[in-house]
């Protein structure tokens, strides 16, 4: 295991009976040492995940306490992750805060079968008043679950705006993307804004415009968003209105845009696509299309140009990422400097015994 908090179907001597599903099982070695406190699951291929290395039951009370100290560690921001699965001990358990609003995921049967019981107390931590149900993800079928969007005791909830960053955003959060907004890249937002002053900007795979918003918010000389979603452009161009910025969007395929305008230049590209490898399996043709697209990146900027390149794919390691760039730019026949090394924001912490857990990584380089 070396410490790994999962153990797959294939690891254990033996499986337990479908009534144990969702209940503590303590993991013991072929010593009979225990390894941990785990939820169960036979029906997954994940059949044991760790939330203690001490024996304790997954209890009310353990989870109360467990919520009780993710939020205490996160910074009091209006728009925030709350809860990050095994890095706060919960494993399967997501939860995202906009304001008087919190979105919840649960990606396991343990989490799933205790779902009111944390929404009731989630809200008593926060005095959030409405609770919204995203267990649309497909990894909940893997688990035996059902999918589904709804809210907790069917409050109603109309799409309403936050502030992140200083930008004013309209959320959907019954019908938007995943929990609704992209607050692992929040910090980075911000980071690349600081580059963007009087430069011309390309921000690729822009989703709701957030990097675009930030860099024209910061003074960049003009900025150009594209992503293949009409939906969308539809959102960022309705938030840049919204906060009175200049910003050009448009919907294209970002692999079609970069040789269809292989004349245009950028002081600064940001490349932020969605994951291209989710197993294993897909790392190889990943690394492809990820050199792909930096290799036309790093093509389309000016002298001193600034690329801000992102993967949120669990399965490329930073290591990999980074060698697949280094092609990139010789293939390019560019001088690259690594300017920072990035992660994902603070609040989404990696948990050392647990590579998943830190999926985004990228880097901010300098071209000669």
């Amino acid at each position: 295991m070396n410490g790994h908090p999962w153990v797959f179907a294939g690891e254990v001597q033996e499986l337990l009976p479908a009534e144990e599903n969702g209940k503590t099982v303590l993991l013991r070695d072929s010593r009979k040492h225990i390894l941990g406190s785990g939820i169960y699951n036979e029906q997954s291929k994940i059949v044991w995940r760790r939330y203690s290395w001490e024996k304790t039951a997954f209890s009310m009370s353990f989870i109360r306490e467990a919520l009780s100290k993710a939020v205490a560690r996160r910074a009091d921001d209006e728009c925030r992750r709350l809860v990050w699965s095994e890095s706060d001990s919960l494993p399967g358990l997501v939860v995202d805060q906009f304001g008087k609003v919190l979105v919840i995921q649960a990606l396991t049967f343990a989490i799933d079968m205790r779902l009111p019981a944390i929404a009731t107390h989630l809200q008593e931590l926060t005095g959030a008043e409405v609770v919204v149900f995203r267990n649309d993800a497909s990894v909940r079928k893997l688990e035996g679950l059902e999918t589904y969007v709804s809210t907790f005791e069917d409050k109603k909830l109309e799409p309403f705006e936050v502030t992140i960053g200083g930008i004013r955003y309209k959320l959907d959060l019954l019908e938007g993307q995943k929990t609704g907004f992209y607050l692992d890249q929040r910090e980075q937002h911000a980071l690349v804004a600081s580059y963007a002053s009087g430069r011309t900007v390309l921000d690729a795979f822009c989703n709701q415009g957030a990097f675009a918003l930030q860099c024209a918010k910061a003074g960049a000389e003009s900025v150009l968003g594209i992503d293949s979603s009409d939906t969308a452009i539809q959102a960022a161009q309705e938030n840049a209105n919204a906060n009175e910025l200049t910003v050009e969007f448009k919907q294209a395929n970002v692999f079609d845009f970069f040789t269809e305008n292989r004349d245009s230049n950028f002081d600064l590209v940001v490349l932020d696509p969605p994951p291209f490898a989710r197993t294993q399996g897909q790392v190889d043709g990943a690394l492809k299309g990820y050199k792909e697209i930096n290799l036309r990146a790093m093509k389309s900027l000016n002298k001193g140009g600034i690329l801000a390149t992102y993967t949120c794919s669990q399965a490329i390691s930073q290591e990999l990422f980074k060698q697949m760039l280094a092609d990139a730019a010789s293939d390019a026949r560019r001088s690259v400097r690594i300017l920072e090394t990035t992660y994902q924001a603070k609040d989404h912490p990696v948990l050392l015994n647990m590579p998943e857990s830190g999926y985004l990584h990228g880097y901010i380089l300098q071209l000669d």
